[in-house]
């Protein structure tokens, strides 16, 4: 397992839910964090706070050089930024579409892309990318959501591909229901029966964690019974 301590974590989305989750289980771990969030006050002390707004041209990139500067280095991308507006598609406003495919998509490349060649001199970079379960199968009528999930599942293969040299790793990380903001108009899944933001930040704590030579390209994360997928 790879030791936390030294190794900078990059953590987009750390305001609230997965994302801050995951920013307070790497820093409890030993990780130097750099949390990127639409309001910088919501952080927690011990981060490097830096504003990032995932729909904004130039805010990854400010955000990645923010965090060289203080650190000089990063070591783990962790991009758990999302939302979940509904855009089914026989609509034929798209607007909710783009949105979608602006934040869930471009963002977290463009967040990849800058930190690329930090992460391949770290010789052991990590990336993971939240997807979601409707990534692997469509269960409800956001046909945009799952359409870009299903490309955050594509993008992490790609990156695994061309990073994999570099001794970068990169996992599309697949939860189905988490009892997050996100989750806050869903009736079908009782919330006590979801699962729990620090459950999968333990999750992401391993895959950060492991060496080089135990890659995990997909992990799918349960609350109920489905079939295989």
């Amino acid at each position: 397992m790879l030791e936390p301590a030294g190794r900078v974590a990059m953590v987009s989305g750390a305001s609230r839910g997965i994302g801050r989750a995951v920013a307070e289980r790497l820093s409890r771990a030993g990780y130097r964090v750099s949390a990127g969030l639409r309001d910088p006050r919501r952080a927690a002390a011990e981060w490097h706070a830096v504003r990032y707004d995932a729909e904004a041209t130039g805010s990854a990139e400010a955000w990645v050089a923010a965090a060289v500067e203080r650190f000089g280095r990063i070591d783990v991308l962790v991009n758990a930024a999302g939302i979940n507006p509904m855009a089914n598609f026989l609509d034929s406003d798209e607007t909710a579409l783009d949105a979608l495919f602006s934040v869930n998509v471009k963002a977290p490349m463009r967040a990849i892309r800058a930190a690329w060649p930090h992460l391949v001199a770290s010789g052991a970079g990590r990336i993971v990318t939240i997807a979601s379960l409707s990534g692997k199968r469509v269960r409800n009528d956001n046909t945009g959501y799952a359409m870009t999930k299903a490309a955050l599942v594509s993008l992490t293969q790609a990156v695994r591909r061309q990073g994999w040299d570099h001794g970068i790793r990169a996992t599309a990380f697949c939860p189905g229901f988490v009892d997050t903001d996100m989750t806050a108009h869903v009736t079908k899944q009782l919330r006590e029966l979801m699962s729990r933001p620090e459950d999968v930040a333990a999750v992401i704590e391993t895959l950060v964690r492991l060496p080089n030579t135990a890659s995990v390209a997909e992990l799918l994360l349960n609350c109920r019974y489905e079939d295989t997928l």
